[in-house]
């Protein structure tokens, strides 16, 4: 039994469309991830580029005054960014997205319409009362009792995928061999002339149908779904030659559902081009939905065979475009056709005429297309490396009289995108968005000497973008036409129609954004600690990422390593404050205008100046020891009046426009100048009593300080222009005892900071500052952390609080966007964060407490488990361990100190992640910024060391979870492994043309003259450092010669010395074509020790080869075997046993035989035992012996099995074997010879099959320093059990291991075994998480998962999705899940720990 857990979402983009989605004004871009959805907004910032940049397009900079770019040699440009609004896990595989005008939706906006792969339609919608999706309904067709022929492939293996009519009336889903469902929509004006009827204007200018409902204006509505009852349509109904469609797609300007549709009545083939060349036909048809029935409009017959999309065109242009490999071909709706070659290839492929534009060279199989212009209705073409093509037409009236295609010159962006796209979406006024499984996904900027000369915009015209912004009518219908341009009103048709086309060559195009991807993931390696450590370093990976240029490797930590600058040793440090002052403007004079921006500027970059810290003394109070802060050095200063001795210290921070700085203390609050000389005492007592009170927290927003004291009062003071503080009359706050509270200062709150204050029972309350009597807003529900948290949120049952102990109102985010967020902690170190939103939506007038609601967003973090209990109880009640940081290296963070020490991490594209410092406890923590330092930060530990730090540069934080850096390398990376000599070796790959050798056997190829040439793959060998991540050496395989594996082997090297040393081993393939035999090569090197490169002492270390010997059929994989220092390589059929000689050569000594092609062989490390994996005959378990050298096959699995990648997952006394198939199965077989079915262990029992979702690339056995805590505790019997109550004396637990599985979609998923008892209690939770939690789209968990072919379902494999999704539930519904389970929070804590690869390091 096991758990599958995702540690990151795919990455890799398949389809994405444009919509207006969170409102009927609103811009939004849908991103679909293989089973992953993200909702995005666009915000538009002003760049500053200088005049003479336009070679290069990926130029960006930050404009600091957008009101002085009017300098003589600097232009601004408006970049826009993606911010993303909503993310969701989908329990489906996503195969189209479409854009539907529905009605009565609850935002007045456009549904969106998702097929999965199971002939599964979705209709979704946004819902601004739950800020989340809202699924309107699901239609699946998969259990269709329809009539096929015996013969007929599964719905699987058939090319699925969904179009909807331009109009909205309909959609259409092709599933199956020639199945067409049709999902009819109900629409307003049905009965209505379509001329007479622009839904455009209709859905933008009318109230949302559910307001209307209310007000009784459209009781006929009533009850009405936005969609009809669909249907099944056997293609062949419609005409009997469509026994093999290719594509279809809705077109545009027709007053009924009209679509075309590529088909031929035989299938065609390259192979049979002499007998079926031009076997395609285009035919029209449109539908009548009431009557069920079709018209043939048009048919052209005679379309070349590798013809495979249909790509409706709007206006101006209209009719469609067909793509094939070599041609252009375009049908208005008349039938006419024009066509245009793009290689030599086409005139011998196709008898159609067309235009000659073989001179370009190009192929444009996988290629995506998408509309440029919708003045012009050029189209955009990006090939499947990347490079861009306009497509232009020549427009006569309303006719197209040509094409032309031209490339991009690379000085104006033609090679801006490194590799091949999956999808395109465009986002009108000169932006459209590039998705891609092969890279990072663009967001392209593009202009036009066209667009130049349009008229002006105004500053707030183009800021309109942004959202929900007012605008005029006119801009509307700008927006309008540049975003969907699929009106039919015949004015508009003739307004819109250009009288000639563009000039190709006029489009500049530039990244304005980016989406980081890790897909495809083709080899993974663990990374190797640089340091030598006895302590265990979390996990770091090494993998390899991306096609063609955009090819390179990412590196990926778990955890936080900042660059250390410097380090120190502080005795007893408790806590550090670093702060910077500046002197007071002198009297009289008075800075305004830009002097006064300036001033700003200068303040915004001064350096710390001080540093203090607050140390333990000797005899047990607290003293405070300031520090001059120079550079990344610090030296102990006496200077001013700094309260030093027995000053306990709780906070130090700056207040009055930075010219004051404010010590807090245990018993009083000081304020200094800037040179530390004292200025104002003020102490805390008891106003009634005259008591003394002990500050516990406080909180700064300029002017503001807000002071938490022991007896659980609250008090907040203000100062002055000059410094001077005073206290402020709080009536309103001395009435309730408070747990925790903050102030927070932001732009969408106002002018003036908000105090956000937990009371003792667990509720929210909201105070402005200027009225202290009354808060703006209550919220007592808090602490039953629901999912949504409104100001009546009345909980069902009231014995279920959680132990909240700190709240902190911070921004998060990065440079390009930032917004407020509520984190919540509770007594277990948990961090709980909220999200604002407001519905109904509030005016930009009111105040932020109006109709405020707050999101729970979920997140997967666990704090670790510290013995560390001596740092607990000295730090309870001490201060908050939640510090807000503005800028950390352009973040904007929140730090948690303590045994859990952990950022919040949010770029402007992601949700908050939860990353962890690598380290000790941390006593505190300050930001730090220096000259030497920018943006850092300081923190002391537990150990008393402060460390002067950085973020790690070029790391991204906030995207995955983990920290990630990408390197480019230019090439596609096909395999990789990393030598003890501090270097990693690289397959690499390149494309280059194939050029027939010399043969006097064959005469015939003398005759070949082409100059468009077929390409194939050339293998090089990279050696790259570790430290540097430069290549420094390179060795380059012959021109057809393909790298398939690399391996680091400790192999002997010395037959009568017995010396071993790491070899680097790689199997390649010569590939020559399909009528010549495959042969192989294995290579060995060794790294060698050599005088470095002048300047790059990284450069002292080379490939030396030592074996190279071609062998009959590839060398797909390579292992270490046995004790003896051999390997056992897979070469073709053969899997054989070899031993390295001193003369150079490979002596085999044991083999045995295969069946197709060995995908797989790892040996369970010094057992002798070999997992060997087939392409298509699934998996043997064999044995290996010295004494004789001989293999022993133990047991097969089925015969039938596609394995891409196997592995050992062995547990306590049982041995597993994790197949991962080409299907995205995980198949866990068993080897136990006592079972009665495994025929004395002859068969391996097959146990489980479980559906990832994702193609699998490689399996990783990990070895984790954590074991499986609950199974060592006997709480079987104690319902009062504890962690610590474990039995000492028994048995040693053995080892924990997972299984890393990596996939062509970019995640990094575990397999974790479980035992019987873990199995059932994970197995119980997550059945009531599937029934609790809320599922996007409507989909079913569990059914995802199933593999019904199987049988036995996806029992045996945990899914852990869902299980970490844990934190999504309120307190009472935990409460309710740990009865229903029959066990304490605390040991699921542990569980959850486990799965998520806590304990997994080198």
């Amino acid at each position: 039994m096991q758990c599958y857990t995702e540690l990151t979402p795919p990455t890799a983009v398949t389809h994405a469309v444009n919509l207006p989605f969170l409102g009927a004004k609103s811009n939004n871009l849908v991103v679909a991830k293989i089973s992953f959805l993200q909702i995005f907004e666009l915000k538009s910032t002003i760049t500053e580029v200088a005049s003479g940049s336009n070679d290069d397009p990926n130029i960006v900079s930050q404009a600091l005054d957008t009101e002085a770019a009017d300098l003589p040699l600097q232009r601004t440009e408006h970049t826009s960014k993606l911010v993303l609004v909503g993310e969701y896990p989908l329990s489906g595989t996503i195969i189209s997205l479409a854009r539907i005008k529905a009605l009565d939706t609850k935002s007045g906006a456009e549904a969106l319409l998702i097929a999965f792969r199971d002939a599964k339609l979705s209709l979704v919608e946004w819902d601004p009362e739950s800020h989340s999706l809202n699924t309107i309904s699901i239609h699946y067709y998969e259990g269709q009792d329809l009539l096929g022929a015996p013969w007929a492939p599964d719905l699987d293996n058939c090319h699925n995928f969904l179009t909807a009519d331009p109009s909205s009336r309909c959609a259409a889903l092709k599933f199956g061999a020639r199945n067409l469902a049709i999902l009819p929509f109900r629409q307003i004006g049905d009965d209505l002339v379509e001329d007479d009827y622009d839904p455009d204007d209709d859905m933008l200018d009318q109230p949302s149908a559910k307001a209307k409902i209310t007000n009784g204006e459209a009781d006929a509505g009533k009850g009405q779904t936005p969609y009809s009852s669909s249907f099944v349509l056997p293609l062949t109904a419609l005409d009997p030659a469509l026994t093999n469609p290719v594509h279809l797609a809705f077109l545009h300007e027709y007053r009924e559902p009209t679509f075309g549709i590529i088909s031929s009545p035989r299938a065609p083939a390259a192979s049979l081009l002499h007998e079926r060349k031009d076997v395609l036909t285009y035919t029209v048809f449109t539908l009548d939905l009431e009557q069920k029935a079709s018209t043939t409009l048009l048919s052209v017959s005679g379309i070349p065979y590798d013809v495979s999309r249909v790509i409706p065109l709007p206006l101006p242009v209209g009719g469609a475009l067909l793509m094939g490999g070599n041609e252009i071909i375009h049908v208005d709706q008349a039938g006419k056709t024009n066509a245009v070659s793009v290689n030599e290839f086409a005139r011998s492929c196709t008898s159609f005429a067309m235009a000659d534009q073989s001179d370009l060279a190009l192929r444009l199989e996988g290629c995506t297309v998408e509309q440029l212009s919708a003045e012009t209705g050029d189209i955009l073409i990006v090939l499947n490396n990347g490079e861009l093509l306009v497509l232009t037409f020549s427009l006569d009236g309303r006719s197209v009289s040509g094409m032309t295609v031209e490339k991009v010159a690379e000085e104006r962006g033609g090679r801006v995108i490194q590799c091949g796209a999956s999808c395109a979406a465009s986002l009108g006024r000169g932006r459209i968005f590039i998705g891609s499984e092969d890279g990072d996904s663009t967001l392209l900027g593009w202009t036009s000497k066209t667009t130049q000369l349009s008229r002006k915009r105004s500053q707030a015209e183009i800021l309109a973008d942004d959202g929900d912004m007012s605008f005029d009518e006119e801009d509307l219908e700008d927006l309008d036409d540049d975003l969907y341009d699929n009106s039919n009103s015949p004015i508009k048709q003739s307004a819109t129609s250009p009288t000639g086309s563009s000039a190709p060559g006029s489009y500049n195009f530039r990244i304005h954004d980016v989406l980081t991807s890790l897909a495809p993931i083709k080899d993974s390696q663990k990374s190797e600690s640089k340091e030598a450590s006895t302590q265990t370093s979390p996990l770091e990976l090494v993998i390899s990422t991306g096609r063609g240029r955009g090819g390179g490797i990412t590196v990926l930590k778990r955890e936080v390593e900042p660059t250390v600058f410097k380090q120190f040793n502080l005795d007893s440090a408790r806590g550090i404050w670093t702060v910077h002052a500046k002197k007071p403007v002198p009297k009289g004079l008075v800075s305004q205008g830009t002097e006064d921006s300036e001033a700003n500027i200068a303040a915004d970059v001064e350096y710390d100046q001080y540093l203090v810290v607050c140390k333990a003394s000797q005899n047990g109070n607290e003293d405070t020891v300031v520090y001059k802060i120079n550079g990344t050095n610090i030296e102990e200063t006496s200077t001013g009046d700094f309260e030093r001795e027995d000053g306990s210290t709780i906070d130090v921070s700056i207040l009055a426009g930075g010219i004051r700085i404010v010590q807090v203390l245990r018993s009083e609050i000081r304020t200094y100048d800037s040179e530390l000389n004292m200025n104002q005492i003020i102490p805390m007592e008891d106003e009634e009593s005259g008591a003394e009170l002990s500050i516990i927290n406080a909180s700064f927003a300029d002017p503001y300080i807000l002071v938490l004291r022991d007896d659980s009062s609250v008090t907040i003071l203000q100062a002055d222009e000059i410094g001077d503080i005073e206290e402020l009359e709080s009536g309103g706050l001395a009435q309730t005892q408070w747990l925790s509270g903050c102030l927070f200062k932001s732009p969408t709150f106002g002018e003036r900071p908000l105090a956000f204050l937990l009371t003792v029972e667990g509720g929210l309350r909201i105070f402005d500052v200027a009225d202290l009597e009354k808060p703006i807003y209550v919220a007592e529900g808090l602490s039953f952390l629901p999912p949504t948290l409104t100001a009546d949120y009345a909980p069902r049952r009231s014995s279920a609080k959680a132990t909240l102990v700190e709240i902190l109102v911070a921004d998060l985010g990065d440079m390009t966007s930032k917004s407020p967020h509520l984190i919540v902690r509770t007594s277990s170190d948990d961090l709980n964060i909220y999200q604002p939103y407001h519905y109904p939506a509030k005016d930009a007038s009111a105040p932020f407490s109006t109709n405020l609601r707050w999101l729970k967003l979920s997140q997967a973090h666990l704090p670790k488990y510290s013995e560390e209990s001596a740092l607990e109880s000295e730090d309870t009640g001490r201060e908050s361990t939640l510090k807000a940081l503005e800028n950390i290296s352009g973040y904007s963070t929140v730090f948690q100190r303590g045994s859990s020490p952990c950022f919040i991490f949010k770029e402007a594209s992601s949700t908050p992640k939860v990353l962890s410092l690598r380290g000790e406890a941390v006593m505190g923590l300050s930001r730090f910024h220096t000259a030497e330092c920018d943006r850092g930060f300081a923190y002391v530990d537990v150990n008393n060391t402060l460390r002067v730090c950085q973020l790690a540069p070029k790391f991204r934080y906030g995207d995955l979870g983990w920290a990630a850096r990408k390197i480019p390398i230019g090439q596609e990376v096909q395999a990789l492994d990393f030598h003890p000599k501090g270097v990693y070796v690289l397959g690499t790959s390149q494309m280059v043309d194939f050029t027939l050798p010399e043969d006097s056997y064959h005469y015939e190829w003398a005759r070949e003259d082409t100059n468009f040439k077929p390409r194939v793959e050339q293998g090089i060998i990279k050696l790259q450092h570790a430290g540097t991540w430069s290549i420094i050496d390179t060795h380059q395989l012959d021109v057809g010669e393909v790298i398939l594996c690399i391996k680091i082997l400790n192999l002997e090297v010395s037959e009568t010395t017995h010396e071993r040393k790491p070899l680097v081993a790689v199997g390649t393939a010569i590939v020559r074509g399909e009528d010549l035999a495959t042969k192989g090569c294995i290579y060995i090197f060794e790294v060698i020790t050599v005088v470095p490169e002048p300047g790059r002492p990284e450069t002292n270390r080379k490939l030396r080869l030592i074996v190279k010997e071609e062998v009959k059929g590839a060398v797909t994989a390579v292992s270490e075997i046995g004790s003896q220092g051999f390997m056992i390589m897979a070469q073709g059929q053969k899997c054989m046993v070899r031993g390295l000689k001193e003369d150079g050569t490979l002596l085999p000594v044991a083999f045995m035989d295969m069946q197709c092609y060995v995908t797989v062989l790892k040996e369970l490390k010094g057992t002798g035992m070999v997992l060997m994996g087939d392409a298509f005959k699934g998996v043997w378990f064999t044995g290996y012996t010295e004494e004789p050298y001989k293999m022993v096959l133990f047991g097969k699995g089925r015969a039938y099995m596609e394995v891409i990648d196997a592995d050992f997952l062995p547990y306590e006394k049982q041995l597993h074997i994790i197949v991962a198939d080409a299907d995205c199965n995980l198949h866990v077989l068993q080897f136990d010879p006592e079972h009665p079915k495994s025929l004395s262990g002859q068969r391996l029992l097959h146990k489980s099959t479980f559906h990832t979702g994702h193609f699998p690339t490689r399996l990783i056995l990990l070895r984790s320093t954590l074991s499986p805590a609950i199974t060592s505790i006997n709480n079987s019997g104690d319902p009062n059990a504890s962690p610590f109550d474990m039995d000492v004396d028994g048995p040693p637990l053995t080892p924990l291991h997972h299984i890393l599985h990596t996939s062509q979609s970019g995640t990094i998923a575990l397999i974790t075994p479980l035992d019987e008892p873990t199995y059932r209690r994970l197995s119980a939770l997550a059945t009531f998480l599937t029934n609790a939690l809320d599922h996007a789209c409507g989909l079913n968990p569990r059914a995802y998962r199933a593999v019904e072919s199987e049988g036995f379902g996806s029992r045996g494999i945990v899914d852990g999705g869902i299980l970490r999704r844990w934190g999504e539930l309120g307190s009472q519904r935990r409460v309710e899940a740990c009865g229903k389970v029959g066990v304490e929070e605390w040991v699921l804590r542990s569980d959850l720990e486990v799965l998520g690869g806590a304990g997994l390091g080198v």
